[in-house]
Formats: structure tokens, sequence, C-alpha cells
């Protein structure tokens, strides 16, 4: 049995590895950031109610960001990350492993 030629393709899938590593890295990246800015908010949220100058409803702001944090919400979120990503990518596979990989390193 002949094994067939994969060169033809071997640099999409190297290209569509690389990027997914870059664009998993940054991901990454930016969701230490955005955790970042979410602890400084509610820091100075606390400061601010501490001092008097605001009064914050927690129990409201569960209300309205609980549904958000629910696994089946994440999970669509994802899915359409992956589908917006990987859009009309013939290296789609090689890509969503470069993704997973610059996820872990990043």
């Amino acid at each position: 049995m002949e094994l067939p030629d994969l060169t033809p393709y071997l640099g999409q899938m190297t290209f569509g590895g690389l990027a997914g590593y870059a664009v998993g890295y940054a991901l990454k990246k930016v969701g230490r950031l955005l955790a970042l800015l979410l602890g400084l908010l509610f820091v100075s949220l606390q400061l601010l109610a501490q001092g008097g100058y605001v009064q914050v409803d927690w129990t409201r702001i569960q209300k309205d960001v609980e549904p958000l944090l629910q696994q089946p919400g994440l999970q669509s979120l994802w899915e359409r990350l992956l589908s917006t990503l990987t859009y009309n990518l013939p290296f789609g596979a090689s890509f969503v492993g470069g993704l997973l990989l610059g996820l872990r390193a990043g």
C-alpha cells in the first residue's frame, strides 16, 4: 500500500499550527488582562462603597451575571469562537491544535 504524498499540505499545516499558536497565546494574555481589570474594578467599587461614595446592589449584579457564566453559555461561546477563527481555513485542524498549545503556553 502506497502512502499519499503530503508535501503540498505541509506548508498549510505548518502555517495553521503557527497561526493557531499565536492566536491562542494572544487570547490567554488578553484573558489575563481582562481578569486583572475585573479584579481592579471590584476592588475600586468596594473601596468606593466603603467610603460611602456609591452603593452597590451585589444581588442584582449576581442575577444579571449568573446566566452568562453557566456552562452551556460558555460552551456556546467557545464553539462560536472556534467557528469564527477556523472559518474557510483549509488547515483548520492544525490551527485548533496550535490554538490549544498557545492557550497552554500563554
